[in-house]
């Protein structure tokens, strides 16, 4: 299998370069001619923040409903969160942790259950580092209950997963170089990028591999749109933000039906630890971060992708930069919800935190 491999470089500390200008101006700017219309939702009654906010969350839309899982705690510690959001009565409810926690799981949506795949753990001995698994869990929201499934052939965390046809996709995502002594990856230590992708088939729960993903990344966004799937930005190297090269503009198309790949139309600001939501054919992607040699920063980019014209547009941005939230779309909204409004440090310094608990909605107009 073909791999992206990198070395981690030791990244500068420095100051919020390439920030977007004032908050409230920006915010109320109008979308470009032909693009989509709408404005940010901020801060408004009807978006209750989330109770327990961490960095590193990942969710999801089901049956009219919000879902936020995982979470990362210091020292590389999986949350383990699962949360409920009802729009109807803008209310949070926690629901049960995750059997086998982790973060950085790729997270799909088919019928009214959600599914995770891989992600990192803590690793059994030494210095805290993102040891890869290839987990694969079931959760169905409405009984609140968890199910193991057929583990992933390969071991992987920071992937994308989407749904096409009634298969579930797998792709890309990091682990440690061929022949590691230690499963860990962690800053300062060589690791890759996967171009890996499975496929998995619920009814038989069965896994098969697929032609490999064109170029290899990680923390990357992702959605599918008429029976094909989008693997948008991302990390070329390591899974650590610190890794050189650093982050990408790509497009990604893959088309299941011919198990073949396509490149289109690179997004308009290169970025990883992005999110994505499809709302009528539209993927929406917001936040994400970038470290340089220079300075780190996390995005308040918000662009949306046209499948159908291989068309992008830059909209108005976020509130508030963050990255690694839970974006998915709700009736004729697209909630950002959670994160880390600064690229990561490691470790942070004492007394810091770039974790927001701040929920925003960007309303889509007719």
């Amino acid at each position: 299998m073909a791999s992206g491999l990198g070395l981690v470089a030791a990244a500068a500390a420095g100051g919020m370069h390439g920030a977007a200008g004032d908050t409230a101006a920006r915010a109320a700017q109008s979308a470009p001619a032909g693009g989509p219309q709408g404005r940010w939702l901020s801060p408004v009654p009807g978006l209750a923040p989330i109770p327990e906010p961490m960095p590193e969350l990942a969710g999801a839309a089901v049956n009219g409903k919000l879902y936020a899982s995982q979470g990362q705690l210091p020292g590389f510690r999986p949350g383990g969160l699962m949360y409920e959001y009802d729009p109807a009565g803008d209310a949070w409810t926690k629901m049960k942790p995750m059997p086998h926690p982790f973060h950085h799981s790729a997270v799909a949506v088919l019928g009214e259950k959600m599914y995770f795949f891989g992600g990192f753990v803590l690793p059994e001995s030494g210095p805290p580092g993102w040891v890869p698994v290839n987990d694969a869990w079931e959760h169905d929201p409405r009984t609140d209950t968890w199910r193991a499934l057929a583990p992933m052939p390969t071991k992987r965390g920071a992937a994308v997963a989407a749904e096409a046809g009634g298969k579930l996709y797998v792709i890309g995502g990091a682990g440690p170089v061929p022949g590691a002594p230690n499963p860990a990856i962690r800053p300062g230590q060589p690791q890759r990028s996967l171009d890996a992708v499975e496929e998995y088939d619920p009814a038989a729960n069965r896994w098969r591999a697929r032609a490999p993903m064109p170029t290899a990344c990680n923390h990357m966004a992702g959605g599918a749109v008429n029976g094909k799937v989008y693997v948008i930005g991302g990390r070329l190297s390591g899974a650590f933000i610190i890794a050189m090269p650093g982050n990408t503009a790509l497009v990604q198309e893959y088309d299941p039906a011919a198990d073949s790949w396509a490149i289109k139309a690179p997004m308009p600001t290169a970025r990883s630890g992005l999110n994505a939501a499809v709302l009528n054919g539209i993927i929406y992607v917001g936040g994400g971060e970038v470290q340089t040699y220079q300075y780190l920063a996390a995005f308040r980019a918000f662009e949306a992708y046209d499948p159908a014209g291989n068309t992008w547009w830059q909209l108005p941005s976020m509130p508030a930069p963050r990255h690694e939230c839970v974006m998915a779309a709700l009736g004729t909204r697209v909630h950002v919800v959670g994160g880390d409004v600064q690229s990561a440090i490691v470790p942070l310094p004492k007394g810091v935190s770039f974790t927001t608990d701040a929920h925003h909605a960007f309303e889509v107009a007719p």
